[in-house]
């Protein structure tokens, strides 16, 4: 007896291209649920700065993995693999269409691909180098990073150093690059992954970013900041938005210049996601304002899939 096809629909592209609402819509019309892979909007305690979606736009689809741990836990890009699989396994059983999107660039690699298991490290390890950043500064651990592992080094956010660290870390442990776990052989899926990308002209994205940012701050970033400094030395909060209003907090600059650097260390992100996007040739590419057009090739893979 043939079974339906089951699918995966991810709709991907960099932050503040318009991803949640052509996703709503494509669910409704799909009558699908939505995983969220954004890695800043797993947290509870996190709203404004992370664009959680709306509270009628979590009402007029089911959202999963929104605001669904703390920033507490510890979590990671295989603890989520390991969640979106197993949410899949039953899911699928009651609707074979599934949509997932977000711009976390190793979170939808992960679903798509599979990663290899993290290694634990050595304590001395870890130490060694968070005693190295401490003493030698973070422009120390990128030197490294980018001779042992070039191809993370151009990937990696060069600011982070939880990071760099992490990564150093693994190499350190294995001798094997970060890359070469995140490259893995393709693990096989029970479903068909079908991926959406959405584009648009870079001063176009970048006006939509600086507007995003503004109304953040309209909505209560520094609030929602102010209300976290406790909890600054969380990797969660060691993200963009987060970053700039601590330092502001801490009197490094004027609030002014702390939201100019949100704007511009966004839009540096974005075109780190453009770059690690641009080498999936499996993307579909569309403007996001182009549903129809979208919603017509869903529908023609959908119907061209055979039962398995």
């Amino acid at each position: 007896m043939n079974t339906p096809k089951r699918f995966l629909i991810i709709v991907l592209g960099p932050t503040g291209i318009g991803k949640t609402d052509l996703t709503i819509e494509l669910a409704k019309t799909f009558n699908s649920e939505i995983i969220s892979c954004d890695s800043r909007q797993f947290y509870k305690e996190l709203n404004i700065g992370t664009a959680v979606p709306e509270k009628e736009q979590l009402e007029a689809v089911k959202h999963h993995f929104i605001q669904n741990i703390s920033i507490t836990d510890y979590y990671n890009v295989s603890n989520f693999e390991n969640d979106v699989i197993n949410f899949l396994k039953t899911y699928h059983k009651k609707n074979n269409i599934a949509l997932m999107t977000g711009g976390s660039m190793m979170y939808i690699d992960a679903v798509c691909n599979g990663i290899d298991e993290m290694p634990d490290i050595d304590p001395e390890i870890r130490e060694f180098y968070k005693e190295k950043l401490k003493n030698d500064g973070i422009e120390s651990l990128r030197f490294e990073l980018k001779r042992v592992d070039p191809e993370h080094y151009n990937i990696v956010d060069l600011k982070n150093g939880k990071r760099i660290i992490r990564a150093l870390e693994i190499c350190a442990q294995t001798g094997k690059t970060y890359t070469s776990f995140r490259t893995a052989p393709k693990k096989e899926r029970d479903f068909e992954i079908i991926k959406i990308g959405l584009q648009i002209e870079r001063e176009k994205l970048y006006e939509r970013i600086n507007k995003r940012v503004d109304i953040m701050i309209e909505n209560g970033l520094i609030d929602e900041v102010k209300a976290n400094l406790k909890n600054r030395n969380l990797n969660a909060l060691n993200t963009v938005g987060y970053k700039e209003l601590f330092a502001y907090f801490d009197g490094e600059y004027s609030l002014e210049k702390a939201i100019e650097l949100i704007k511009r260390n966004t839009r540096h992100y974005s075109r780190r996601q453009i770059s690690w996007f641009n080498r999936d040739k499996e993307i579909n590419w569309y403007n996001p304002n182009n549903f129809e057009e979208i919603k017509t090739f869903i529908e023609g893979k959908l119907q061209s899939s055979p039962p398995s």
